[in-house]
């Protein structure tokens, strides 16, 4: 099991921001890869302080974390979130560029862990590693968020979805590179084909490097001497693309899952990025869920309560029998185990619960009101006056 993150930084639950931030500084300080080369079991301390400083440091995170635990924050290919908690965020592994580049903008943009203390060099190691996480970055594609809205028959069982979406594809005329056919890239002359652009300062702590991406090559190094006239150099356009999205039984609105790699295609053949599916459930003509319950109203009329009755009951799989039992009293919720919404990820289903309504007639008929006031004479025999009030219980 992940260790908790609160007992990694070695501070309380309830810890401020403040408090949570000199807890991680003073850790990253004593595992930073800079301090111990070659040292592995520091570097996976230092990323595990990061990981834990990136959950912990934002509040909607925290709170997440705080209800759900780790399935609440983290998940892997293809997995579920949302309120519920359920595993997956969609979030990408936590690794040493990541914990790197926290620990920089912790640090007001600082570069190596020397420049820190104003020794002015700058390590190797956290220079490519970075760098090669900002050129990873930049080149990959953006994700694509869309809305998928399900019926309440449909979040009840596994079905397959096939939906339309507009997004970056490769460009054909240039095959993605963007550039113009009988032209080639060249490097840039802004960054010299490091994909960054450095500038160093000198302040009250010493020497601060800011290493930026160089904006005119996108952090790539290089450009096109003439770009493609169709994607304009980018080496992609836009087009329509079917996805095929497997829907698991019990999903429910808050619920999201994250399709890896079927997001827009990154600038000149970059990586694509990934494409998160926000289910909807739509509101359904009879049944209300909670959870993996559902509810429905029987409406009776008084003779039925009295006496009771077998009726037909709607489910999300057809009617089924219910019996009525005589005296039954209005609001009286009655079970149907196991006629809820299956359990996702799980075994088992919810119940649906029938919660009885007797109708008091606003009108009657002659007939009626005969029998009324017949039956008004032999309650009123079996009911006095001190049994007509209760306590109301809270």
């Amino acid at each position: 099991m992940p260790r908790d993150y609160y007992d990694i930084l070695g501070v309380d639950k309830n810890a401020s921001q403040d408090e949570i931030k000199k807890a991680y500084r003073k850790k990253a300080m004593k595992y930073h890869p800079d301090k111990n080369p070659d040292d592995e079991e520091a570097e996976e301390k230092f990323k595990e302080v990061s990981e834990a400083y990136s959950v912990l440091s934002d509040e909607n995170k925290r709170k997440k974390y705080d209800q759900f635990g780790h399935a609440g924050v983290k998940g892997g290919q293809g997995g579920f979130g949302g309120a519920q908690g359920f595993s997956g965020q969609g979030f990408d592994g936590f690794d040493i560029s990541d914990a790197l580049r926290m620990f920089m903008n912790d640090f007001g943009g600082f570069g190596g862990f020397d420049d820190l203390f104003g020794g002015g060099r700058r390590s190797s190691r956290s220079q490519r590693r970075s760098s090669q996480s900002r050129s990873s970055r930049t080149r990959r594609g953006s994700d694509l968020k869309i809305k998928l809205p399900l019926t309440l028959k449909e979040a009840s069982k596994h079905t397959t979805k096939h939906i339309k979406i507009k997004r970056m594809e490769k460009c054909g005329a240039c095959n993605g590179n963007g550039v113009e056919e009988g032209s080639s890239l060249k490097t840039c002359p802004v960054c010299n084909g490091s994909g960054k652009v450095r500038n160093v300062q000198r302040s009250m702590l010493g020497q601060v490097v800011n290493v930026q991406t160089c904006t005119n090559c996108d952090g790539q190094g290089e450009i096109p001497e003439k770009p493609c006239r169709k994607c304009s150099g980018s080496g992609r356009i836009k087009k329509q693309k079917e996805i095929k999205i497997d829907v698991p039984a019990g999903i429910g609105t808050g619920h999201y899952k994250t399709i890896r790699g079927e997001g827009n295609i990154g600038e000149r053949n970059g990586p694509r990025g990934n494409l998160i599916v926000f289910f909807e459930i739509k509101p359904h003509k009879y049944f209300v869920r909670k959870d993996d319950n559902l509810f429905i109203e029987l409406h009776i009329t008084p003779s039925e309560a009295a006496l009771g009755k077998e009726v037909k009951v709607p489910t999300l799989n057809g009617k089924v029998k219910l019996n009525i039992p005589p005296g039954v009293q209005s609001h009286k919720l009655l079970r149907l185990k196991g006629k809820g919404l299956p359990h996702l990820n799980g075994a088992g289903k919810g119940d649906q619960y029938v919660r009885v309504v007797i109708d008091i007639p606003e009108k009657v008929t002659k007939e009626q009101k005969e029998l009324y006031k017949k039956l008004q004479g032999i309650e009123n025999k079996q009911l006095q006056d001190g049994d007509r009030f209760s306590k109301i219980e809270k």
